[in-house]
């Protein structure tokens, strides 16, 4: 009964942090979408990145009800992350618009895939409410339509923003490693058990498997 007790508290613990990091995510999309917009060449192209601003503050607001439900206070949930994720955001501030879009896209995959996969040793109701916030959506196919418009309009983006994408990676994925080892429950531990750095490391080589895929589906280097 202990025992049970135990895995218990420590799923509730994992969801209420996987749930603060995602809100905080979240809220910190808004607010660089917003600011990026003004790099955009159009109109059009300023409302379409304003447009997905607002969907990740709904999805920021869907997070809060939820903590809430959960009887958590949002902000409470959410101050653990704040240092290190506005870091990851000064380390890399787009230069233009194409960076601009380049980054949203990437943060927005790689961290979709790193909630679901924390998700997963999760409650199914947990499962279900993170896969609806995390999947990929219109968003991420607007973003991706607008790289790949971009890059056929002008090859020569190609080396630029292959290589803005692996340094984004490349931070991402260290910014993971540092979420895994800072809040331990958030590593994939609840069925594995066993050494915390080595499942981190699984956790990332996963994440930087599927980031080259989504690079090669640009006609870029990963």
């Amino acid at each position: 009964m202990s025992t049970s007790l135990d895995d218990n508290a420590r799923v509730q613990r994992l969801s209420s942090e996987l749930l603060g990091a995602m809100a905080y995510g979240e809220l910190s999309a808004f607010g660089r979408l917003s600011f990026d917009s003004r790099y955009a060449p159009t109109l059009h192209d300023r409302a379409v990145l304003a447009k997905i601003a607002v969907g990740a503050y709904g999805n920021f607001a869907m997070i809060s009800s939820r903590l809430s439900e959960m009887g958590l206070d949002a902000e409470e949930a959410m101050l653990p992350f704040q240092r290190s994720f506005d870091h990851f955001h000064e380390r890399t501030k787009p230069a233009d618009w194409f960076e601009s879009v380049m980054k949203a896209y990437v943060i927005d995959t790689v961290s979709s895939d790193f909630y679901r996969m924390v998700a997963s040793f999760l409650d199914a109701g947990t499962q279900l409410f993170v896969q609806k916030v995390a999947s990929a959506d219109q968003a991420t196919e607007v973003l991706r339509t607008l790289l790949r418009r971009a890059l056929a309009d002008d090859p020569r983006l190609s080396s630029r923003l292959a290589l803005w994408g692996r340094r984004l990676v490349g931070e991402a994925l260290t910014q993971a490693q540092r979420v895994g080892m800072e809040h331990p429950d958030l590593g994939p531990l609840l069925k594995a058990g066993g050494d915390a750095r080595a499942a981190v490391r699984a956790l990332t080589a996963e994440l930087a498997e599927r980031h080259g895929r989504r690079m090669s589906g640009l006609g870029l280097t990963a």
